[in-house]
């Protein structure tokens, strides 16, 4: 019966096989050398501007920690203004030409040309209409309705921003 063969062993080339010497059909073929420049030179660019990015950003934190530690000096050296400020402001007259006086005032002075050349500023605070941004009630007494009557503390800022607000007695009824 050797006629009669099974269809199950006949040997065909199956899709997959190269026939008569043709080279497969890969899916992917080589890219060209233009496409390969092309590619590198596209992930040139985007770590090009990765590291770009990359710089500003670490200068702006850089920036920031320095202007945040610049406040927080300045928020504990502010005590010791506020202090030097009330005993230069309560010298008698009798004590006033005294050297000891004279340099008590000078430092006072330097103190508040270094809080100036920080950009510290003093938040207006008398006579100004409240400002819950800039001031902090910490009193009413009678008086025009929303004016700060008094300034208990002295209040700072750095710039626009507020590092210490004025504590203030505010006028009402």
């Amino acid at each position: 019966m050797a006629g009669n063969q099974d269809e199950s062993t006949v040997d065909e080339p199956s899709a997959a096989e190269p026939r008569g010497g043709e080279e497969p059909v890969a899916d992917n073929p080589q890219p060209t050398a233009e496409e390969l420049a092309e590619t590198y030179y596209k992930n040139w660019q985007r770590a090009t501007a990765d590291f770009i990015n990359f710089k500003r950003r670490v200068e702006q934190e850089r920036s920031e920690t320095a202007r945040l530690y610049n406040a927080a000096l300045v928020i504990n050296l502010l005590p010791v203004f506020d202090d030097l400020d009330r005993a230069v402001s309560t010298v008698d007259a009798n004590l006033a030409g005294l050297n000891w006086v004279q340099g008590v005032v000078a430092i006072h002075r330097k103190f508040a040309q270094l809080l100036e050349s920080m950009q510290v500023k003093e938040v207006p605070a008398e006579g100004e209409t409240f400002d819950p941004a800039r001031h902090e009630a910490v009193g009413k007494q009678p008086g025009e309705e929303g004016k700060v009557l008094y300034v208990a503390q002295k209040g700072y800022m750095v710039g626009d921003r507020v590092i210490r607000p004025a504590m203030v007695i505010v006028g009402g009824s």
